[in-house]
């Protein structure tokens, strides 16, 4: 559905009202999770919104984001438990009252630090003053007599369906839990959605040009920042409980970038060299781009292609933070782009993302099964657009960030059955075994590799 349609459904009233009544960071959840439900708008970005304009202390910043990821990552078991406590239809039931109820909920399962009374307490204010004291009665109910059962709560029965079992207990839909039954079997499909489920560190990436990993790290030991070093890639930092590094004045003075360890190893499966043209395809938002600079040390030229001006804006801004002066940022629809041909080319499709539902499990509520094949002919289009621009006896790499074999394997095989002068480049050279499959490409999984996101690339060679 039209996003602009989707929008168009909100309460006027609701609208005009929720500067006074989406307030606190319980009430700024409510409205972020009715948006979320009601548009196509990304969980991410309306977070940020909020956080950036809402008038919240460090603390309540820390319980919004908690509690609005929370929910959305928990939302199927969560409504599993509502459901069975609610009289009459929940999934119909107001907006507001489901998101008062689903947070709360989230606090009396998931969260230790806050008072049982106070939770339900929020939750019923809030609906009181939204709608009416009979809908703040029913809240009150519900959730009182959850709490009075909260240890008694029956899940599906694993024995009688694993599917749905697995679907409600570790709250991913049934279509994602059968797909990975399939292919992965029951323990490793359990671990990964596990996985999922877990709040992942935040990984960095020190840029080289402005600092060196030992120096930056002598940093991170001064301001008593937690933090691994990467097993894998020497300038990868993994940090726990390090929210607002984007705050940091080392962060402003372009001393690193946030970036998944596994989006690292595609810049060094592409393995771009100094005074090289290298085309980033799909570039926006630029963490991938800046990569590749930062490998070149600043020289050669780096063509970032971005169809969108707010994320043409954003390469722009990273670009600069970090002291990069050669990239090139070329506002264009990447199917058209045909200026150059590049010594290298990376194209970051646009993918399901069914990798990422740690760190954006919004994934989980807005994808279905269709949505893959859809994806696959527009990722294939730009894989040949990617391969007209790769010069003979040069390089392209195609990536996602997904862990599905149609959006991902199934596509190289097919491109390599159609351009003979295109060759799969064995990737052990250029990162770990640990990822290197047996079909010569590379996957990460974020219950078997680190705690990195899942994501998938190849390494092609253009013969003549």
């Amino acid at each position: 559905m039209n996003q602009e349609k989707r929008n168009n459904t909100e309460n006027p009233e609701e609208v005009k009202s929720s500067g006074t009544l989406f307030h606190g960071a319980r009430g700024l959840a409510i409205k972020i999770l009715n948006r979320v439900e009601r548009t196509d708008a990304y969980l991410d970005k309306l977070i940020n919104n909020e956080l950036r304009s809402g008038d919240l202390s460090d603390q309540d910043k820390g319980l919004l984001n908690e509690l609005v990821t929370g929910v959305v990552r928990w939302q199927i078991k969560l409504d599993w438990v509502l459901n069975g406590f609610y009289r009459g239809n929940f999934p119909k039931a107001d907006i507001n009252v489901k998101n008062a109820m689903r947070i709360a909920l989230y606090q009396l399962m998931f969260l230790d630090r806050i008072p049982h009374h106070a939770a339900v307490n929020e939750a019923v204010e809030f609906v009181k003053r939204l709608r009416s004291e009979r809908y703040a009665g029913v809240v009150n109910g519900v959730l009182r007599n959850i709490l009075r059962h909260i240890n008694e709560i029956r899940y599906p029965d694993r024995s009688e369906s694993f599917i749905h079992h697995l679907s409600v207990v570790h709250s991913h839909p049934t279509w994602i839990v059968k797909r990975w039954l399939e292919r992965y079997g029951e323990e490793q499909t359990e671990k990964l959605l596990i996985a999922n489920n877990e709040k992942p560190p935040l990984s960095i990436r020190i840029n080289k040009i402005k600092i060196q990993p030992v120096e930056f790290i002598s940093i991170l030991d001064k301001e008593g920042i937690e933090y691994t070093p990467s097993p894998f890639l020497d300038y990868y930092v993994h940090l726990r409980g390090a929210g607002g590094m984007a705050q940091l004045e080392f962060f402003r003075k372009g001393y690193f970038s946030i970036q998944d360890e596994s989006a690292g190893l595609v810049g060094k499966l592409l393995d771009p060299q100094p005074h090289e043209r290298i085309i980033d395809l799909c570039s926006g938002p630029g963490g991938k781009t800046m990569h590749l600079a930062e490998l070149m040390n600043n020289t050669g030229e780096v063509i970032s292609v971005e169809k969108y001006p707010s994320r043409a804006e954003l390469v722009q801004n990273a670009a600069e933070r970090l002291g990069l002066s050669n990239i090139k940022i070329v506002a264009e629809d990447a199917h058209s782009y045909d200026t150059a041909i590049a010594d290298r080319v990376l194209v970051d499709v646009p993918c399901s993302g069914l990798g990422v539902l740690r760190k954006k499990p919004d994934i989980k509520l807005k994808r279905d099964v269709a949505d893959i094949p859809k994806l696959t002919e527009i990722q294939y289009r730009l894989l040949e657009k990617a391969a007209s621009l790769t010069k003979p006896g040069g390089i392209l790499v195609y990536s996602t960030c997904t862990i599905e074999p149609e959006e991902n394997e199934a596509i190289v095989q097919r491109f390599l059955e159609s351009n003979k002068q295109f060759s799969l480049d064995d990737p052990s050279s250029y990162v770990s075994k640990a990822f290197v499959t047996p079909r010569k490409t590379i996957e990460t999984y974020p219950h078997e590799h680190n705690n990195m996101d899942g994501s998938f690339a190849a390494r092609l060679k253009r013969l003549y």
